[in-house]
Order: structure tokens, then sequence, then C-alpha cells
């Protein structure tokens, strides 16, 4: 593949997914690929400056800082392989990236923010592995789904809603309901005792 078509090729990327998914609002899909620049950018730029903390002979730090710049580049290779143009792997790992749902990503961007926030609690960490995060819970939205109309929720709700199990439509919506076992023998004993009751008046 020639320079030219690689260009081309990442360049289209951000707007079109490689599976379509038609229900997901754009706002969310810019939202979130740009949150997820921005992130691995700054997280790259804050995992350096929290590396310096091995200056100090801080350990702790400087594990977190590299984490921290591990996980800028894994949001960067996904959500913008154009800066790697000259990696080929990571143009293969970001088009898988593409074909899996979005609550894998979502789940992957949380799961590595956490640990360098953990190691090396302060305000870079916070504000780099803070992105991440935001990113992960924007594909989590997308991952649920653009929300149903009014009129769809409506036909949900109405007595008249066709039953998810039998297929059937309901009328009564209190066929599904069980009734509670020491009301009915709360009722048999007071049927009883007033029966009781009339006996012994008799």
């Amino acid at each position: 593949m020639s320079f030219a078509e690689r260009l081309t090729t990442l360049m289209a990327r951000p707007g079109q997914d490689n599976v379509p998914r038609d229900d997901v609002p754009w706002h969310l899909k810019y939202g979130g690929r740009a949150a997820g620049i921005v992130g691995g950018f700054f997280a790259i730029l804050f995992g350096l400056y929290n590396c310096i903390g091995i200056l100090l002979g801080d350990v702790g730090c400087l594990v977190g800082g590299i984490l921290q710049i591990l996980a800028g580049f894994v949001v960067l290779a996904i959500e913008a392989p154009c800066c790697f143009i000259f990696i080929d792997y990571v143009q293969q790992a970001a088009e898988k990236a593409d074909q899996r749902p979005y609550w894998n990503r979502a789940a992957l961007y949380c799961i590595i923010s956490i640990p360098p926030v953990i190691l090396c609690l302060g305000l870079g960490s916070l504000f780099g592995c803070g992105l991440i995060f935001v990113t992960g819970m924007l594909y989590g939205m997308m991952a649920l789904g653009k929300k149903g109309s009014r009129e769809d929720m409506a036909a949900m709700a109405s007595p008249n809603a066709m039953s998810p199990v039998q297929g059937v439509p309901s009328t009564d919506q209190h066929s599904t309901l069980m009734e509670d076992p020491d009301s009915v023998v709360r009722g048999h004993a007071s049927s009883g005792n007033n029966v009781g009751g009339s006996q012994l008046v008799r």
C-alpha cells in the first residue's frame, strides 16, 4: 500500500465506521472520538510529568506515569491512528477495535484509566486519566443505544401491550402479579373466626 493510499484511508476513517451503527447520535460519536484524542494527548503529557517524580524518589509516580503514557498511546492508537501513520500494526489494531461493540471500548478505557490514579494520586493523573474515563463513559452511552420514541414507550406502557413471553395481548395489568400469600391466609383466618363466632352466638 502506498503512502497516499494509507493517508486517504486514515483520514476517511473518523467519519465512518466499519460496522454501520445508525442508532448512535452523531454528537456522541464525534464527541467520543474528540474526547479520546484530547484525553490520550493529555494522558501522555501528564504521564511524562508524573515520571519526573523519580527525581524525588517516588517510585509509585514513576510506575503510574509509565502506565498513564501507555494508556494515552492505546487511546490515541484506537481513536487517531493517523498519529502513527508509519506503523502498520496500529492501523490493523484500530480496524479491529472499530469492528468490536462499543461496550468493549468503554470497558477498556475505564479499566486502563484507573491504575495510574491509584499509584500516583495528583492533578496530572486525575486530569489525564479522567479524560480517558470520560471517553469510556461516552462509549458506554453509545453502547446503550438511542432512546426510544414517545410512541414506543407509550405503547409498551399501555395495558394492551404484547406480552414478551406469550406474544399475546394482555388485557389485565395485574394478570402477571402474584397475590400476597399472607393476605390470603389472614383472609381465611378472619372468615373462620367469623364463622366460629356466629356458631357460638347460636
